[in-house]
């Protein structure tokens, strides 16, 4: 569409709608700001996800969507040049790259999503994602960054990146990163919880479930870097429930490893279950509830595919498992021995058999396919690159891919190696090396 609508809020206080064009300039869109509200244009700042926007701009470098909300900010000084987006570098936050495409990569990797979340309504599915940023006081998207985020650990953890809040008598110094499902429009209010550990298949790896290249996979954080598409994760959860052999992990709480029995494999982000669906993701937490039960030294219940967690009260042996609002199946046994309650003691009765666990096994060879490459010494054959303007060579020593040549200032891609651009923005600001 070459005319949409965005949401303007102007000095925090009121908003309106303006007509934009997508060939305009920010410094035309400034134009129309100033002149719907007496303003002189020069004195407009238009931020943008943590970036006062630069004049040269064009409209349709910014992927704004219909109603985009943009703050309009007058009667401020000028802001200091490291402060400001340059016209080669947009840094607005939009899409944002995980994982570095290594060498070799197909380059329609490069149209992927970078990063996705759960869209709890109106999709209830895994979506690609959106990053923006608020002030962290005001919660106004009027902050302007200090610096670019490198990896997962500055956008999660609250207060690692600093920044200034333009919003009017807001002392706001604290960046508060947030996700938004890319896939519809949302109010300023809707946000999705983020899923670290679904990636685009860039690398074109086997699934260690199926065998089969899709996309998105889940990359669980073993020293191997397994990888899974999604269908068989659901199918491994469902199994690993089914047995009730998740972890009661004390600060992850109910949990589940690398399918591989990788160490340090715990999933630490619980909403990554919520692809399971809303029936099984039920269960989900049911469990983990009866788990916490178990732990409190309640039991559960031995009947047939039962399993309800019950705390039993008083000094007596005798348990039922009430019914209740659809839970419970009424059978009573003996806390002790878990067989129907007797009176006496428990006799030395043959175990009841059971059915057999549906252990979910990996095949060895198909563990060693279905690796997420990482970035080691090996692969990592150049720490410093040459600018493209002057070909004077910078080093990188961080996660961020957007480059500022210290001699001539150009700003320039380390992964394209060319000037910095929109789409490196979207696609691969930052890796974390996997």
């Amino acid at each position: 569409m070459s005319t949409f609508q965005v949401m303007v809020r102007f000095n925090s206080n009121h908003s309106f709608l303006v007509t934009v064009h997508t060939s305009w300039t920010i410094a035309r869109f400034k134009q129309e700001v100033g002149r719907t509200q007496g303003v002189p244009s020069g004195q407009i700042h238009i931020l943008f996800a943590g970036r006062d926007l630069s004049d040269s701009l064009r409209i349709e470098d910014c992927q704004l969507g219909q109603q985009t909300v943009i703050h309009a900010i007058s009667g401020l000084p000028q802001l200091s040049v490291d402060a400001r987006s340059s016209a080669a570098a947009p840094r607005s936050l939009s899409d944002v790259q995980l994982n570095v495409r290594p060498e070799g990569a197909d380059t329609a990797a490069g149209s992927l999503p970078s990063y996705f979340v759960f869209c709890k309504r109106p999709c209830k599915a895994v979506r690609p994602g959106k990053l923006r940023v608020r002030c962290g006081t005001c919660r106004q998207t009027t902050l302007t960054l200090s610096r670019d985020p490198n990896c997962w650990e500055d956008v999660l953890v609250p207060g690692k990146i600093q920044g200034r809040c333009l919003s009017r008598g807001c002392p706001g110094t604290v960046a508060e990163f947030y996700f938004k499902c890319a896939d519809h429009h949302t109010s300023e209010d809707d946000t999705s919880v983020a899923l670290p550990l679904v990636k685009s298949n860039t690398q074109s790896v086997d699934c260690l479930g199926c065998t089969d290249v899709r996309t998105p996979v889940m990359v669980f954080e073993c020293a191997d870097g397994h990888v899974m598409c999604l269908d068989c994760f659901a199918r491994y959860c469902v199994t690993k429930l089914n047995d009730r052999q998740f972890v009661q992990h004390a600060s992850l709480g109910y949990t589940l490893p690398c399918p591989g029995g990788c160490d340090n494999s715990l999933i630490k982000e619980v909403h990554h279950f919520r692809m399971l669906g809303d029936e099984q993701y039920d269960r989900y937490q049911r469990f983990g509830a009866e788990e916490c039960v178990l732990q409190m030294g309640g039991v559960l219940c031995p009947g047939r595919g039962c399993g309800v967690g019950l705390l039993p009260e008083g000094s007596s042996n005798m348990v039922e498992c009430v019914r209740q609002a659809g839970s419970g199946c009424g059978f009573v046994f003996c806390k002790l021995c878990k067989e129907a309650y007797h009176n006496g003691p428990c006799g030395q009765t043959a175990p009841q058999p059971s059915a057999p666990a549906n252990n979910y096994r990996v095949d060895r060879d198909r563990a060693r396919r279905a690796r997420w490459e990482r970035r080691t010494a090996a692969t990592i054959e150049r720490t410093t690159k040459a600018c493209p303007g002057c070909k004077v060579r910078t080093e990188k020593n961080d996660g961020c891919m957007h480059m500022t040549c210290p001699r001539c200032g150009f700003h320039w891609c380390w992964l394209c190696e060319r000037e910095w651009g929109r789409n490196c923005q979207d696609r691969h600001w930052f890796g974390e090396g996997r």
